[in-house]
């Protein structure tokens, strides 16, 4: 946003040239141009959904695992590691494990699920980033991925 406003004044107030401005911070001259078509950046707007071509046919079966999970103590819920299998057992799913347990946003019991929505939801270093609950203190660069 600094250099946004950077590259509008010298432009604007200053008088330089879209050329010269981008040789000056070291950026596309077609992003300057962009720049001053906008007031504010626009940001980036999906046009549609993404593609997912082996995963897309189970995305009803998925949300009915996880229906009928709502139901269940959630002890005997499924992992995302066992609706995957499922997946692929019962249904004949041939895609990877990633695509089958990231479908609806990792919304499966997981012990580190609640780990990874305090680590994407929070800055690095905040104090809810270090502590997750207040039986368990965890500092940010400790948190190793699942083994």
């Amino acid at each position: 946003m600094e250099l946004y406003a950077r590259v509008l004044h010298a432009v604007m107030i200053e008088g330089l040239s879209q050329r010269e401005a981008a040789r000056r911070f070291g950026i596309d001259p077609r992003t300057v141009k962009k720049m001053l078509r906008y007031s504010v950046p626009p940001g980036y707007v999906r046009r549609r959904p993404p593609v997912r071509p082996k995963l897309d046919p189970f995305i009803g079966v998925i949300d009915r695992i996880l229906e009928e999970d709502k139901e269940r103590p959630k002890k005997q819920r499924h992992t995302s590691k066992r609706v995957f299998e499922r997946l692929r057992d019962e249904y004949g799913f041939t895609g990877g494990m990633t695509p089958a347990t990231s479908a609806r946003g990792g919304s499966f019991r997981c012990r580190w699920s609640a780990i990874a929505e305090v680590i994407t939801r929070f800055p690095p270093g905040s104090a809810i980033a270090r502590c997750w609950s207040a039986a368990m203190c965890m500092r940010w660069s400790s948190v190793a991925a699942p083994r």
